[in-house]
């Protein structure tokens, strides 16, 4: 059931990305995914959702941590074992969509029983798409998924169109992205669908400046990155996305600028 809530006005005016809403006709999804923690993936999936709104595509999120960060900031409140009885196909999952405050941004939000997903999967690598093919009312459904790789990644791998790699510029985060690219092509995985950005980038760090600039011509990788700024951190203060708070920052402008990009390669 989705619950009627009055709108937030989106703080964003549309942006002019390189594909035409009126010419989508189909479902996209997207899966803000990595090995690791701690890169970005949240503020990521949360700040593409809510410019994808503002471009007037209708955008669920379905946050799949247990952690419940992505529904944190869209104000939404967890039912207990609802991700379980979802995973289960003991609940429509129409039935756990919930209006966020903003236009054309709807959410289900994740609960402590997300965790039970690789026992409720038992081996099926399937099992999350047909359920994720009930969605196609929406344009644009994002996955905030969590670290690690489990049967849940395997479900995520299979049911998203695109695997969006967020990477810090360090040795250890690039290890993981490599170590992805090979479970992939061990598991016949369709390499094809991943798609990498930088993002905790730090300007001051030669490492980091050196890293960048060694997978700049590396086509699995966008061209535009999100920096290390206070700005991002902050959302957690504000629990909100980034525009609504620091809309003129030039984080902002990073996310948009990437958005783009993302917009024209994976959904444009």
């Amino acid at each position: 059931m989705i619950l009627q809530l009055k709108y937030q006005k989106l703080c964003v005016e549309p942006i002019n990305a390189y594909f035409s809403i009126s010419k989508m006709h189909y479902m996209v999804t997207l899966a803000f995914y990595n090995l690791k923690g701690g890169v970005g993936k949240t503020a990521s999936a949360v700040n593409f959702a809510y410019l994808a709104a503002a471009n007037g595509l209708k955008t669920l999120v379905w946050d799949l941590d247990p952690q419940g960060s992505s529904s944190f900031y869209f104000h939404v409140k967890n039912v207990k074992n609802e991700s379980k009885k979802i995973f289960a196909s003991e609940m429509d999952i129409k039935e756990s969509i919930q209006d966020s405050t903003f236009e054309n941004l709807w959410v289900i939000p994740a609960d402590i029983s997300a965790r039970n997903a690789d026992i409720i999967f038992n081996q099926s690598r399937r099992k999350l798409k047909s359920i994720v093919q009930g969605l196609k009312q929406f344009d644009l459904v994002i996955l905030d998924c969590p670290p690690g790789i489990s049967i849940l990644h395997d479900n995520v791998f299979g049911a998203a169109d695109w695997v969006l790699m967020p990477n810090i510029p360090t040795v250890l985060s690039i290890r993981s992205y490599e170590t992805i690219i090979q479970y992939f092509k061990e598991n016949d995985i369709d390499k094809a669908k991943i798609k990498c950005f930088f993002s905790m980038v730090d300007h001051r760090k030669n490492l980091h400046q050196e890293t960048i600039q060694a997978f700049y011509n590396n086509k699995l990788f966008f061209k535009n990155y999100i920096p290390y700024l206070s700005d991002i951190e902050k959302m957690g203060v504000h629990i909100q996305p980034l525009f609504e708070f620091a809309n003129s920052s030039y984080a902002a402008l990073c996310y948009r600028e990437l958005w783009k990009e993302i917009s024209k390669y994976c959904i444009g």
